[in-house]
């Protein structure tokens, strides 16, 4: 039988998501002139399909049906990635100058969402076959043995990245492959080394890209009081950014926080989504929820994202079958590095990356993906023993 209550954390979480909607896309509904409602019933179509979709996969066999569905996901989205800049605008969708989005039925799909759930279960896959215990094999051999998962992921890094201008999905794959690859039996030296890797192709990608840089200084701007202090005035004054690029949309994010205390200003009554968060509904929910509902709506929610993600790896830990482990631990980790990267940003802890909030943030593709991973790991979980 499946795990019942990670079913039930997870609509409990797509529950609160619509309410949330529906409250804070007040002023964007007027925006573009659309029914107040708007919002609120497709996020609602998006919910109830994704709790259905969970539903109808934890019904299925997973020896059968996991490696299909895994590698469907997997290469289906990777040949639509590369094929979106050449399709005609009548079926995509484009911000700035970006194709990331498939028009479906009057509806946007964004493939990259649900390649992550089939890069994850293709390394699950893969590492359970090739991969063991490093066995006090050194840095080297491990490196040569990690090649052609490094040119895999390389691939959909300049697709993503480069094509669809979406580094903060490379952050967040990157950041799984890493931890599936120590769970897998890699040592944490070559774990190190990978990290420290990661970390300069990053600032190649943010120093490669005006826009990028214009976000690093957005976010210094609004950092840089706070750790400035610990340095002397000769050298805080040489790191210093003019504060006419100081970062509104993360000012409006604090101050929203600060504006909702501990038990917020009441549903439907916070003001800093009419208009001072352009995407309150999306990226800045955390923010919107905060005001509303204060410290403890974000506590609430908190809670049962932990507990949603601690479920996942209890059918991880509780299962014989290192695919599934791999798998179930690498849906954890992306779910759970996605809630942190924006938590992090519209909190100014980190550059916004411009990542949804999983099962709570406005979209279809985010929530439908999210839930076919969940579903895929309610299926795994059939083959172990749950309480």
């Amino acid at each position: 039988m499946a795990d019942r209550r990670l079913f039930a954390l997870v609509s409990m979480l797509i529950g609160i998501s619509i309410i949330l909607i529906y409250s804070l896309s007040v002023y964007t509904t007027i925006l573009f002139g659309v029914n107040e409602f708007h919002f609120a019933i497709r996020q609602t179509i998006f919910g109830f399909l994704s709790i259905f979709v969970i539903w109808l996969l934890a019904q299925g066999d997973p020896d059968k049906l996991l490696t299909p569905i895994g590698f469907t996901l997997f290469i289906g989205s990777a040949i639509l990635m590369v094929a979106m800049p050449f399709l005609p605008e009548f079926l995509v969708s484009a911000v700035g100058g970006a194709k990331r989005w498939i028009k479906v039925f009057g509806f946007s799909l964004a493939p990259v969402e649900f390649f992550k759930v089939g890069f994850v279960y293709f390394l699950a896959w893969s590492f359970s076959r090739k991969l063991g215990h490093h066995g006090g094999m050194g840095v080297k051999e491990e490196f040569i043995r990690f090649i052609p998962y490094g040119l895999i992921f390389v691939g959909a890094m300049f697709i993503i990245a480069i094509v669809q201008n979406d580094l903060g999905q490379v952050v967040v794959l990157g950041l799984t492959l890493l931890f599936m690859l120590m769970f897998a039996g890699s040592s944490f030296r070559f774990f190190l080394t990978l990290l420290i890797g990661a970390l300069i192709f990053f600032l190649f990608f943010i120093f490669t890209a005006e826009h990028r840089i214009l976000r690093i200084k957005s976010w210094w701007a609004l950092a840089q009081n706070s750790v400035l202090e610990i340095f002397p005035e000769s050298v805080a004054a040489q790191l210093r950014v003019p504060t006419e690029v100081e970062p509104y949309q993360i000012g409006h994010s604090l101050n929203a926080i600060h504006n909702g205390g501990l038990f917020g200003v009441g549903m439907s009554n916070g003001t800093f989504k009419l208009g001072f968060l352009s995407e309150v509904h999306t990226d800045f929910i955390l923010a919107g929820l905060a005001e509303e509902f204060g410290f403890m709506g974000v506590l609430v929610v908190v809670i049962i994202f932990v507990l949603m993600i601690q479920r996942i790896f209890k059918i991880a830990n509780r299962t014989e079958d290192s695919r599934i482990y791999l798998f179930s631990l690498g849906i954890a980790f992306l779910l759970a590095f996605a809630f942190l990267v924006n938590a992090y940003g519209i909190s100014g802890i980190t550059p916004i990356k411009g990542i949804s909030v999983p099962f709570l943030s406005y979209g279809g593709s985010s929530i439908l993906a999210a839930s076919i991973g969940i579903g895929m790991v309610l299926m795994a979980s059939k083959k172990t023993k749950m309480d």
